[in-house]
């Protein structure tokens, strides 16, 4: 047992002390990061496209978009901004930046080799990808018009210290935008999901990726992350201004949005 003065941390639904964590997580993503998309899609049927297209959708992204995607490593969401931005002409993103922030150098490496096959080098605009921690990110502050986070703050040490990264790269004006897992709403959606989840997601995850463990973390850390109500209020405790939320899927992934007054 820990002494009552050291600080705590949930690994899925293990206590551990906070600074274990971080590097707990990186070794997950380490292990997976070469079928972390495919898992994403065999896991969700596809599903966590069209919830992604949401973020898209709220975030309205237009050129000249200065964006830090942090948790982002193999780049899915910076490519949709692109997309969003130039269409299929991406060097109408003239201007753009997105800084891709993740802590798992695997992860960033398949984002980068993501971004030679799409042929995304050589224009106006640019992607750094940059390893770096959501509690300590390495941006100046008021450096960003726009903050995206998708699926990795649930794996964040320490939630509220990274949520005040979030307010302090941002620009007055500037938007915040988490699309995590979340509390199903719907009583009979929820059993089914248990039931989904914690049996065939970890099977999936070792007939797939070779790695049941990494994905009962996976099932685990989306139980042990705050409900829609409690996360916005946390945002808010944050210093950021007019938190709204949307439940997707039944509430099985949820939109959180704010800005920075």
């Amino acid at each position: 047992m820990m002494n009552e003065e050291e600080q705590r941390a949930w690994f899925g639904f293990r206590e551990v002390h906070e600074t274990e964590k971080a590097s707990l997580v990186r070794g997950v993503f380490d292990s997976v990061a070469g079928r972390y998309d495919l898992m994403n899609d065999l896991m969700s049927g596809g599903v966590h496209r069209l919830w992604k297209a949401s973020m898209m959708d709220w975030l309205a992204p237009r050129p000249g978009l200065h964006l830090v995607d942090v948790a982002g490593g193999t780049g899915d969401i910076a490519f949709r901004v692109l997309d969003r931005i130039g269409g299929p002409d991406a060097a109408a993103a003239s201007g753009s930046s997105i800084t891709v922030c993740d802590m798992t150098p695997a992860m960033l490496q398949v984002g980068r080799d993501r971004a030679i096959d799409r042929g995304l080098l050589g224009h106006d605009w640019r992607i750094d990808w940059v390893a770096g921690n959501a509690e300590d990110l390495p941006l100046a502050d008021r450096s960003c018009d726009a903050y995206t986070i998708a699926f990795g703050l649930r794996n964040v040490t320490r939630i509220d210290r990274a949520l005040a990264e979030a307010r302090r790269v941002l620009r007055p004006g500037g938007r915040f935008l988490c699309l995590e897992f979340s509390q199903v709403a719907l009583p009979i959606l929820a059993r089914l999901y248990d039931l989904y989840s914690f049996r065939m997601l970890p099977l999936l995850g070792q007939m797939v990726a070779g790695d049941r463990e990494s994905y009962q973390y996976l099932v685990e850390s989306i139980r042990r992350f705050p409900p829609q109500e409690a996360l916005a209020a946390r945002i808010a405790a944050a210093g950021l201004s007019q938190v709204k939320f949307r439940n997707l899927t039944g509430g099985i992934a949820a939109l959180h949005s704010a800005w920075r007054l």
